[in-house]
Formats: structure tokens, C-alpha cells, sequence
């Protein structure tokens, strides 16, 4: 159960990321609602951490979970916000994928 909470606060992660690119591109009242969204998902995400860590090995679980928020960050980048999707960067997602997903198979 705490591996799926873990997860999905690397979920929130990629969300308070995308907040953050959200509220970059407006001004006034739309920009604070995108920096609540941010506050939000943000607390969420850390609450989840901490959920999971406490009976996952803190080292695995900060890993797999800032993983978790650095592909989705950079696929939301991709998707949403035109960042380039060349070679390299497709190729060093792939290994981190690979890495969060090896962390998982080898812990506890």
C-alpha cells in the first residue's frame, strides 16, 4: 500500500511542477490560483512521502519518488509545454525510468 501512495505523491509532484509553469505564464488573480494549486499539490506530495517512508527505506522511497516527479516534470514539459523532446533527453528519461523501476525490484 505505501509503494501506491508513494507513487501517487510523485504524481503531485509532477502537478506542483506544472503549477509552477502555469503560474509563470499568466499574471494577477489566475497566477496566484495556479501557485494555491501548487501549495496544494505540493503538501500533498510530501504528506504521501512521509506516509511511505515510514515503513519504506527512506533512501529508496525519497528516490523513487523524486524520480517519479522529474519524468512526469519533463514529460509535462514535453506535452504541455513544447520543451524539446530530442534523442538525449528521451534516452536519460528511459534510464531513470529504468532506475526507479530497479529500486522498486530491489527493495525490501
Amino acid at each position: 500500500m505505501n509503494w501506491v501512495l508513494l507513487v501517487i505523491g510523485g504524481l503531485f509532484e509532477t502537478v506542483f511542477a506544472f503549477c509552477i509553469g502555469k503560474a509563470k505564464e499568466v499574471t494577477g488573480l489566475e497566477m496566484y490560483l495556479w501557485y494555491a494549486g501548487f501549495i496544494v499539490s505540493v503538501s500533498i506530495s510530501m504528506g504521501l512521502l512521509i506516509k511511505a517512508a515510514q515503513t519504506l527505506p527512506i533512501g529508496t522511497a525519497y528516490a523513487v519518488w523524486t524520480g517519479i516527479g522529474a519524468v512526469g516534470s519533463v514529460l509535462v514539459g514535453i506535452f504541455v509545454f513544447k520543451d524539446p523532446a530530442n534523442f538525449w533527453r528521451l534516452f536519460f528519461i528511459t534510464t531513470l525510468i529504468a532506475s526507479i523501476v530497479g529500486l522498486k525490484l530491489v527493495s525490501n
